[in-house]
């Protein structure tokens, strides 16, 4: 029998100290009897350390010096709704703190159980319920990882979501969700919230509420975009209808070189505003270009693939081709086929981090006319930072009214200015993006580690989501310190 997936470890840990304040919530004795009687429950100190990190970037670091950001009490491992159902009524009626987590991928700290309390461990709440081939919806409880899902749609069925993430073999559906992600084909796809027909939610009080599915409706406001994104805060994500899609029958990968960055942006702009959509479109600036891609240094390049119909595969190519051959000069198509083989491969972050580098990625959106002056912004503030020994930035996702720019950023600090270096720059670039138009985050979503900039993000929009919050979680135990949300077990942590 194959060995169900599980959480991935983001990097050795060393220790199981706690790193952030100490604002711990124990769970007595007669709660862990009444969450035990429901379903499976750790409170040993090497499970709950390992449960309650996940690859928030500076995190790592911590880990190598045996602490993780903080420690949950107890991880609670559901196996049905109804089990996540009496799991919250439980910590309602006590007003315990609990954190949801899947594959725990995220890299801003989302998952971290800031106060402790319950650590609910979703990825055994895992399968394909049911596929409509002829509507082409799939039913998935949330706790499945991606190659799980996509495994069984293709072989079983001829279908594909198609959400592809960086992190697809170690996230899972409700990760995808709660988080508001993004995959690698997502200009032919869309982001998951374009996927999503129809969810299965658990609140703070343990209702369970069921939205959906149908292809479209004008019964009041889509009540699902309540909880798509919103990490943990305002529900448990359990049960999610994706829209599918036939496996494509055919594929093309073309590439192209750029003398200007700028050059490759309005390249990428007009093939959408043309109507074509290829799955990837990827510009790299000259750094990233001649890191992963052999460019001499001073060419961006442009990674395009596309898959479908063959008649509409071809028109769409032919829109890229033009427009490409407009700006730029075609380069070898193995760019892609590299680029695609090595694509998800993390074990540079790992090897840096552990050689003393402040490695992360920063990605927003905003429309096609902000793109360059943010790039400029974001990269220039940078750059001033001492520590910082390069930053780079490529375009990964693109619409038809603007893109996402998604930079990275190393740093050198000494080893006792490290956790000051990283708020430091990110701080900067953060601030430098807000400032000039972007947007806080485009699929990376929001966690511990920029929840302080969510209220400016947001507006009057925050004073919204606070009410919302209030509503639905009264006691406040969903993620307490999370979204920039008032937190009633303590004060903010990072």
């Amino acid at each position: 029998m194959t060995t169900p997936p599980r959480p991935v470890s983001p990097i050795e840990l060393t220790g199981t100290d706690t790193y952030l304040a100490d604002q711990h919530r124990d769970i007595d004795d007669d709660t862990l009897r009444d969450l035990a009687a429901i379903c499976e429950v750790a409170t040993d100190t090497a499970t709950t350390a390992e449960a309650s990190r996940d690859w928030w970037p500076i995190a790592l670091h911590w880990a190598l010096a045996g602490r993780v950001p903080a420690r949950a009490h107890a991880v609670v491992v559901p196996t049905t709704t109804e089990q996540v159902a009496a799991v919250m009524a439980v910590c309602s009626t006590n007003s315990i703190p609990v954190t949801a987590a899947g594959g725990r991928s995220g890299v801003c700290g989302g998952s971290v159980p800031l106060h402790g309390g319950v650590l609910l461990d979703l990825s055994r709440l895992r399968g394909v319920v049911h596929v409509d081939e002829v509507s082409g919806i799939v039913e998935v409880l949330s706790g499945t990882f991606g190659p799980e899902l996509e495994d069984e749609l293709g072989s079983r069925h001829g279908l594909s979501v198609r959400h592809l993430p960086q992190s697809f073999d170690l996230a899972t559906v409700g990760g995808w969700v709660a988080c508001r992600g993004a995959g690698q084909y997502s200009t032919r796809y869309g982001k998951v919230e374009d996927m999503v027909l129809g969810l299965e939610v658990v609140l703070a009080d343990g209702s369970i509420v069921c939205i959906g599915p149908e292809p479209a409706a004008a019964t009041g406001p889509d009540l699902k975009h309540l909880f798509i994104g919103s990490e943990g805060t305002l529900g448990v994500i359990t049960r999610v209808w994706l829209r599918a899609h036939r496996l494509a029958a055919a594929e093309q990968r073309r590439a192209w070189w750029f003398d200007s960055f700028d050059d490759g942006v309005e390249a990428c702009r007009q093939i959408l505003q043309h109507g074509a959509t290829p799955a990837v479109l990827r510009l790299y600036d000259p750094i990233e270009t001649q890191r992963s891609h052999g460019g001499d240094g001073t060419r961006c390049a442009l990674l395009v693939l596309d898959e479908g119909h063959h008649e509409l595969l071809a028109a769409t190519m032919s829109v890229v081709a033009e427009v490409c051959d407009e700006f730029g000069d075609a380069a070898p198509a193995d760019l892609v086929d590299h680029w695609y083989e090595h694509r998800n491969n993390t074990a540079a972050l790992q090897e840096l981090t552990r050689r003393g580098y402040v490695v992360d990625t920063m990605e927003i959106a905003a429309g096609w006319s902000q793109l360059a002056a943010i790039r400029t912004a974001v990269t220039e503030s940078v750059t001033a930072i001492d520590a910082v020994r390069n930053i780079s930035c490529h375009l990964s996702h693109s619409y038809p009214d603007g893109a996402c720019l998604y930079f990275s950023f190393a740093a050198a600090p000494a080893p006792d200015d490290l956790e000051a270096c990283y708020r430091e720059i990110w701080d900067t670039a953060q601030r430098a993006a807000l400032d000039a138009g972007a947007n806080l985050s485009h699929h990376h979503g929001v966690g511990l580690n920029r929840a302080r900039f969510m209220a400016e993000a947001l507006g009057p929009a925050h004073a919204v989501l606070a009410m919302i919050k209030q509503q639905l979680d009264p006691s406040g135990i969903m993620n307490p310190g999370k979204l920039g949300l008032a937190d009633r077990f303590g004060t903010e942590a990072w």
